[in-house]
């Protein structure tokens, strides 16, 4: 059984493919070159600046665009898995990351749930990728390598802030722990463009473009992105999504003003194009690196 890479039926070389979670146009800051702007003008906006889809994308919206969609959802049971395939398949997505679960799983029940998803991208030769986030049977490092041993076929949604954060990642051996995440970081086929820091789960990417923890993910990146182009054939292509979250759920940081409002400490569309640029100049000296 095998989990399929996103591809396009072209005969193009393996590449990498932005598109934005939607997620971060929710209550953008006044500030906002993107706030105020009906849907159709964001999406016009998201297209004009190079994106190609949406993560959870609205359809009609997305059409007229001409963006692409890939969707998401969350798996507590086996049998969750195929009515979601056979749901985000008839509205024409393109891929879906998931949520597995809680992360109080045995290692029996979190089998079954891998085993589902597992089978049915192989049956459907869809897409369907595990996303490494909290709460989920994939917030612990090690357990997730565990999973990979006994599933070397699965591969995953990266997003790496809930790691890098959770685990305070910079607490000890970088590069061991680096090593140690290596056969997830090679099986990573969809990555959620966030950066955060050792203490913040999204972090303000203008107020200090130069921080140590963007080097960090950089290179997280660049692992995941050699992993990818090592196996990857004629029309293949890895979706980096940037997905930035707002306030209301606690992750876009923010400070007081002087009227004493809680305001965000950056534009996170700004963070979005920021962490596109990023991430497709690290494709390229990958590929660059391979072609030496």
């Amino acid at each position: 059984m095998t989990v399929p890479n996103t591809n396009d039926g072209s005969s193009n070389p393996p590449a990498l493919k932005a598109f934005l979670n939607a997620g971060t146009l929710r209550d953008l800051p006044k500030g906002s070159e993107m706030a105020g702007k009906s849907l159709d003008q964001q999406y016009e906006a998201i297209r004009i600046a190079g994106f190609l889809g949406l993560q959870d994308g609205e359809t009609a919206t997305c059409e007229r665009q001409n963006l692409a969609r890939c969707g998401s959802g969350r798996i507590n049971h086996p049998s969750d898995v195929a009515p979601l395939v056979e749901k985000h398949l008839s509205e024409g997505m393109l891929a879906t990351t998931l949520h597995v679960g809680w992360g109080s799983e045995c290692d029996s029940e979190v089998d079954k749930l891998v085993t589902a998803i597992i089978q049915a991208s192989d049956h459907y030769r869809y897409p369907l990728y595990v996303e490494t986030h909290r709460a989920t049977i994939t917030q612990d490092s090690w357990r997730t390598v565990q999973i990979v041993k006994r599933y070397p076929e699965i591969r995953f949604n990266g997003d790496f802030s809930h790691w890098y954060t959770g685990h305070e990642m910079v607490y000890g051996d970088w590069e061991e722990k680096l090593r140690f995440i290596q056969p997830v970081l090679e099986r990573v086929r969809f990555i959620h463009g966030r950066i955060s820091t050792p203490g913040a789960i999204q972090a303000a990417l203008q107020s200090n473009p130069n921080g140590e923890y963007i080097e960090h993910f950089k290179e997280i990146w660049r692992r995941c992105f050699e992993g990818f182009l090592s196996t990857a054939v004629s029309g293949d292509y890895l979706i980096f999504a940037p997905e930035l979250l707002p306030p209301c759920i606690y992750y876009a940081p923010t400070y007081l003003n002087s009227q004493g409002e809680p305001t965000e400490s950056s534009d996170r569309w700004q963070d979005a194009l920021l962490l596109k640029l990023i991430a497709q100049e690290e494709f390229s000296s990958v590929q660059e690196l391979l072609r030496s």
